[in-house]
Order: structure tokens, then C-alpha cells, then sequence
């Protein structure tokens, strides 16, 4: 029985959320219809496997209950119908404590959890909450990965160089796949976009690509961010939260700077890669997920491993298929055909421009530590800051081989000026004159530096940096 503060605590918990039982014991859909409707659900009900497949046909449910045994067809033969249709609803199973095997297969077609027979009311309610709550971080996903290709298509890889040829060939052969990928390259060579590409090209594009960054955040915040918590779990926990997991179950999930997980977390991420299986922080309900890692790093990944920092186990897991990204200085025959793209994706406030073919070999012919991030970032600083349209070989910054206009120019790293001071100092001298260039436009400033805003108000913070007058 449950307590009146529990009943209390969940009702409205599921309000507006649409629930199709699908059960042919009447008295069964009754006690199911009266235990959600008090959570604020919107509850319809189907007798039979066939008027329930009908129903959710025509109709938007976030979630279905389905038990496993019916007259006309079981709720494996509903699951198998779900997943060829692609079906948008979360699907629960109703079983009897004897058929956990059956409820395990019915994880694998596609069930996102099951509730055993006699039901527990908070269990149920707690189960379909979870459900809806998923079903609706993936739609929002999905609607933004929607608008993102609708305006630009599919992502775009820009080149003409061999290398670059390859990648895309690479991209081609792996996106029918479900097993992980291991996208390596340098900072900056556009492994993300590498990502969304696989994604685009896959089965899996209608559903969640969602996207982490392993590096930007402590362990603790890491976990729940990967597998959710349950409201309470921690302080600070005001709510219970879906973890992007379970937001990109159907879909990809992207972990960028996955060299940079702590063993602990290694372990966990393992487990999902073996079993499917998640857990919420603070909870031991076990969900399964249907998800594709795809991560990436700047690190040797295999070095990591024999030095001991990184797990031999997750490592052979994870390089299943392995897409190495060039830095840009190998594919220099691109520089132009990326210039011109940049060029023509021209930023808000920022003007048109047109760069004399000087300046264009110039830029063909530089190094590019920063890789395409670096020729980006360069574009629309000259977008920003330089005054007129044409841009020639003395309007390029210093590090392109002559003095440049004090607005644009960056220290170069070789300058006398920096040769006898600590690394920390060039650095803080770069960062103060980025912002002072842009104003104090902290958006604009984290975008040239090609870093997040996060950490440009720490390097602010740690080098008691303040705006002039």
C-alpha cells in the first residue's frame, strides 16, 4: 500500500502524458487506467493486440503498455510491428513473474521496460514517467537535428584533397553499422562533424544525435549526465532528470574527449557498450537503451591504454571501427575550397570578403596547429574586425609572416616579446587582447579562441582579468 504523501508526490507527475493500455482482461485495463489517471495522465485503452496496433497507428501516444500475452497476437509480435513502422512511443511490457525470459526479448525488440504482473503502483507510475520523460528529450533532439539539416543539409565536410576523399568513404562504409566508432584526429579537425555525418547516413537519423563533452565536466556531473539521477540523489537533485543515454536510445550519442573519463566512469560506459543496460543515479530499476557510441579523441588512444590510463577492455570495445580525421596541414590543397566556404557563411555584424591571391597562398601555405577550427576562427575575425572588403598579405596576422593591424594581430608563441616569460603569461596576454578586439563580447571572444564560455570565464577568473575603460 502506498503511503499518502507517495500518492501526494506523484500525482501530476505525468500530467498530459497519453497512455494506450493494451490488455485483453478488462479488469486488468481498469485498475492500470485508474492508478495513471490519478498521475494526470490521458489514458485510452485497447482489448486486443490488433485494435492497439490500429490505435497507435492513427494516434500519438507517448507511451504503450502491452502485455506479452493476448488472443490474437502477443506483445512480441506487437514490439516486431512497433519497430518496422518506426514507430514514435515508448513500449512497456506487462508480464508475469515467470517470464523474464520473455521480457528480456522483449527489451531487445524494442521495449524500453517491463513491469511484472500484479502491478505495483509506484513501480507503474514510475516506469511510465520515465518513459514519457525519454520520449520527450528525444523528440526535442530530434526537432533540433531537423532544423539543423533542413538549413544546411547534410553536414558539410569541405574538400577536394585525397585524404578527405577517404574519410568520406570511410563515413559511407560505417554508417550502415550499429557497432561503436573511434573518430581520432586533433583538436579542432572536425571530428564532431564527422559524427553528425555517420548519424545523417545511418538508420538511426530520424532519431536523437546527442552530443557530450566528456573533458568539460567533473565525474560526478559526468555520471549524471551520461545515465540521469533520481530526484533526491544528491544535493542539488530537485527533480528526477533523464540521462542523454536514454534520451539517445534509437538514436547516436557523441562523446567527445572520451580519453578524459576517470576508470570509474570507463567501467560504467562499458557495461552499456556490453548489455545495453543503464542505470539512474540513486536508482536500481535497470533500464536497456538502443543507443550508438560514436566517440572521439585527440589522444592516441592505444598509448593511453599502455600507459595505463586508459581501459585495454573498452578500448578494443570502442575501436570496433576506427576513422582517423587529417590535420589540416596535410590536406593544404583544401585551405582555399574551406576559405571560400567560411567566406560565404558569413557571421552577423561581420562583412563580406574577398582575399588577393597572394594572401590566399599565403594562408595555403601556413601550418595550421589550430586546424580547420584555427581557419575559422580566423575568417570571422576578419568578418569582425578588419575595415573594408579585400584582404592582402599585410592584413593577415602576425603569425602569417608579416606585422599585421593591432586589432587582428595574436602573439605569435615565437615572438621576442614572449620568449622570456612563463607560457601561462602568453597565454593570458592572448586572452586579454582577444576580448579587448572584440569588445568584451565573451560569445564572440570564446568563438576566436576557439573555446567554450565556460572556459574562457575561468581563464577571466584565474587571470584576474577586467575590462578597461
Amino acid at each position: 500500500m502506498e503511503s499518502l504523501l507517495e500518492v501526494v508526490a506523484w500525482r501530476h507527475m505525468a500530467d498530459g502524458v497519453r497512455v494506450l493500455i493494451v490488455d485483453d482482461d478488462a479488469e486488468i485495463r481498469r485498475v492500470l487506467t485508474a492508478v495513471l489517471v490519478e498521475t494526470g495522465a490521458d489514458v485510452a485503452e485497447a482489448a486486443s493486440a490488433t485494435e492497439g496496433m490500429a490505435r497507435l497507428g492513427r494516434e500519438d501516444f507517448d507511451v504503450a503498455l502491452l502485455d506479452i500475452q493476448m488472443p490474437d497476437h502477443s506483445g512480441l509480435d506487437v514490439l516486431r510491428w512497433a519497430r518496422a513502422v518506426a514507430l514514435d512511443t515508448e513500449l512497456i511490457v506487462l508480464t508475469g513473474h515467470a517470464d523474464v525470459e520473455t521480457a528480456v526479448e522483449a527489451m531487445r525488440l524494442g521495449a524500453c521496460d517491463f513491469v511484472t504482473k500484479p502491478c505495483r503502483n509506484a513501480e507503474l507510475r514510475q516506469a511510465v514517467t520515465q518513459a514519457a520523460e525519454t520520449r520527450a528529450l528525444r523528440r526535442k533532439n530530434v526537432a533540433l537535428t531537423e532544423v539543423i539539416t533542413r538549413r544546411d543539409g547534410l553536414p558539410t565536410i569541405v574538400g577536394r584533397s585525397p585524404e578527405i576523399h577517404e574519410v568520406l568513404a570511410v563515413i559511407g562504409r560505417v554508417a550502415g553499422s550499429d557497432s561503436p566508432v573511434l573518430i581520432q584526429g586533433e583538436s579542432g579537425t572536425g571530428k564532431e562533424l564527422v559524427a553528425r555525418s555517420i548519424h545523417l547516413q545511418s538508420r538511426r537519423a530520424r532519431r536523437a544525435f546527442v552530443s557530450l563533452n566528456c573533458g568539460a565536466l567533473p565525474d560526478t556531473l559526468l555520471e549524471s549526465e551520461l545515465f540521469g539521477h533520481k530526484r533526491g540523489a544528491f544535493s542539488g537533485a530537485i527533480d528526477s532528470r533523464v540521462g542523454l543515454l536514454e534520451a539517445a536510445s534509437g538514436g547516436t550519442l557523441f562523446l567527445d574527449e572520451l580519453a578524459e573519463m576517470s576508470p570509474a566512469m570507463q567501467v560504467r560506459l562499458l557495461r552499456v557498450l556490453d548489455s545495453g543496460e543503464v542505470r539512474r543515479v540513486g536508482e536500481e530499476r535497470i533500464s536497456h537503451v538502443d543507443v550508438r557510441i560514436v566517440g572521439a579523441t585527440a589522444k592516441d588512444l592505444a598509448r593511453e591504454a599502455a600507459e595505463g590510463h586508459f581501459r585495454w577492455d573498452l578500448f578494443y570495445r570502442l575501436s570496433t571501427l576506427v576513422i582517423q580525421v587529417p590535420p589540416l596541414r596535410r590536406r593544404q590543397g583544401d585551405v582555399p575550397q574551406l576559405i571560400e566556404h567560411f567566406r560565404t557563411s558569413q557571421v552577423r555584424g561581420g562583412r563580406s570578403l574577398r582575399f588577393t591571391p597572394e594572401a590566399m597562398e599565403r594562408l595555403s601555405e601556413y601550418g595550421w596547429p589550430g586546424n580547420v577550427r584555427e581557419l575559422r576562427n580566423l575568417i570571422e575575425r576578419l568578418q569582425i574586425l578588419h575595415q573594408g572588403h579585400d584582404v592582402g598579405v599585410a592584413d593577415l596576422p602576425a603569425e602569417f609572416g608579416r606585422a599585421a593591424p593591432a586589432a587582428l594581430a595574436s602573439p605569435s608563441p615565437l615572438a621576442a616579446d614572449n620568449l622570456m616569460v612563463p607560457l601561462a603569461e602568453v597565454e593570458r596576454r592572448h586572452v586579454e587582447r582577444v576580448l579587448h578586439a572584440t569588445g568584451w563580447n565573451k560569445a564572440r571572444a570564446a568563438r576566436v579562441l576557439g573555446i567554450d564560455i565556460k572556459t574562457l570565464n575561468k581563464k577571466i577568473r584565474d587571470f584576474m582579468l577586467a575590462q578597461r575603460d
